[in-house]
């Protein structure tokens, strides 16, 4: 997928404010299939997140991805479940640092 067509789902506006921000890390999400079809619809709530390195992988806390609707209660997800970071080990050891 080329730069043009890459949409912003959500960012953390409030960290902006609340912390001096000095490195950004682009950095995928491990989602299952509700939440990927929950995040296309544009509810996501990142104000209270945040990661912490455990081992040599990248964790994502308290990101709040509501249940997808149209799947019922059976099938979907727990909205503030925790969620692996997809990063390379050479940028997660950079970050430790």
């Amino acid at each position: 997928m080329s730069a043009e067509h890459v949409k912003i789902i959500t960012t953390n506006r409030r960290a902006r404010f609340e912390y001096h921000v000095e490195d950004k890390v682009e950095c995928g999400i491990a989602l299952t299939g509700t939440e990927v079809k929950s995040l296309r619809e544009g509810s996501a709530q990142l104000s209270d997140a945040y990661a912490i390195p455990k081992g040599h992988e990248l964790w994502l806390l308290n990101a709040q991805i509501p249940p997808y609707k149209p799947a019922g209660p059976l099938q979907n997800h727990d909205p503030k479940r925790t969620r692996k970071l997809l990063l390379h080990r050479r940028e997660i050891d950079k970050l430790q640092e």
